[in-house]
């Protein structure tokens, strides 16, 4: 089985560099997108084949998520925790026979730090809702997690110390959540791959000398490590600041 997530930073605009081909070209089981910045009814996508999910915010022009997917679930359920994020569209879960599948755009900080206590309630809501999914059956949990985890999952890692998305306080919110349960798909197969980045600041030249940080994750429940067959970051990708990372899962073994 094959997923894929990319924060498309806007849909429309995504679309018009080239989405579809991609889309097409990859023939993915689950396809997750995060900020689509998008309506209800703003965008008919022909996806033949898929079941379309969206979870939109109140705000126009702001956030959401979607999920595309040629397998129709259990059940699928929109948001968790603070009513202020659900209203943002941040979350989708799809339940399936033998596992939940858990779409995320976690809230950034801000450059100042003015949303990093929200942020941190928002992280543990988030971890005790994957943890009692996890009791029932096991996560595959992807997205924007807006937080490089490592020093090694950024560039310049001194020099953004304390910055958003590097704060020792999100980057412990993660720490946390792998300790209880979970693996970051990613570096479970590839601990000490360096320069692989997912998102990279509009500043000049920054993508083309791969000046980024990892902050586009695939986490599963633990137990599902041995079916992991890889984990990969598409960076050649363009038509957003992210670039889509994959997950490939055999749960039929």
């Amino acid at each position: 089985m094959k997923l894929i997530s990319w924060n498309v930073n806007g849909l429309r605009a995504c679309v018009g560099k080239g989405f579809l081909n991609y889309f097409k070209e990859m023939d993915a089981d689950i396809f997750c997108i995060q900020e689509s910045k998008l309506q209800d009814g703003q965008i008919q996508l022909e996806l033949e084949g898929y079941y379309q999910y969206w979870n939109y915010a109140k705000r126009k022009g702001y956030s959401g998520t979607a999920v595309f997917t040629k397998h129709e679930p259990l059940s699928v359920s929109y948001g968790v925790g603070a009513a202020e994020e659900e209203d943002e569209g941040r979350i989708i879960t799809l339940e399936y026979k033998d596992y939940y599948l858990v779409n995320v755009y976690t809230p950034n900080s801000k450059r100042d730090l003015a949303r990093l206590a929200d942020r941190l309630v928002w992280e543990d809501e988030l971890r005790d809702y994957l943890i009692e999914l996890d009791k029932t059956k096991p996560v595959i949990y992807c997205g924007d997690l807006n937080v490089a985890h490592q020093e090694i999952d950024l560039k310049n890692a001194k020099s953004n110390i304390g910055n958003s998305g590097f704060t020792d306080e999100e980057r412990e919110k993660m720490t946390r959540l792998l300790d209880s349960g979970f693996i970051d798909s990613f570096r479970h197969l590839y601990p000490d791959q360096t320069d692989s980045y997912s998102w990279w600041s509009y500043m000049n030249k920054v993508r083309e000398r791969n000046i980024g940080w990892r902050i586009d994750y695939f986490i599963t429940s633990k137990r599902l490590a041995l079916f992991i067959k890889d984990a990969q970051i598409h960076s050649h990708v363009m038509g957003s600041d992210h670039c889509p990372v994959m997950l490939e899962i055999d749960l039929n073994q």
